[in-house]
C-alpha cells in the first residue's frame, strides 16, 4: 500500500525514482513506494526537477505545488503535494499503478 500523509502543508508521498529511463512514466508500485521512471540523468538535480515537472502536469497542478521534502540525492523521495487531497491523488494515480 502507498505511503502517504495528510497535514497542514499538504499530502506526503514516498516515491522511488529511476532515472535514464527511457519515458517518464509512473510504473506502479515497489514496496510502499509508487515507482517513477525520469528520462533525466540524476545530475546536478536534473532528475529532481524532472520529477517535480512530471508531477505537475500529470497532476495538473503549479510546478511550485510540488517539492521534494525528503531525498535529494537518494532514489528514495517523499513529494509534498500541495492543493490535492488522498482522494483526489489517488483517484488520478489509479489510473497508473
Amino acid at each position: 500500500m502507498l505511503e502517504m500523509k495528510e497535514n497542514e502543508a499538504g499530502l506526503l508521498v514516498k516515491i522511488k525514482v529511476q532515472p535514464r529511463a527511457s519515458k517518464n512514466e509512473i510504473k506502479g508500485m515497489q514496496g510502499n513506494a509508487l515507482k517513477v521512471r525520469l528520462t533525466s540523468p540524476p545530475v546536478d538535480g536534473a532528475a529532481n526537477l524532472a520529477c517535480q515537472n512530471f508531477f505537475a502536469q500529470l497532476l495538473k497542478i503549479p510546478k511550485n505545488h510540488v517539492k521534494i521534502t525528503s531525498g535529494l540525492t537518494n532514489r528514495n523521495k517523499t513529494l509534498l503535494i500541495e492543493g490535492l487531497s488522498k482522494t483526489e491523488f489517488m483517484d488520478i494515480i489509479n489510473k497508473y499503478i
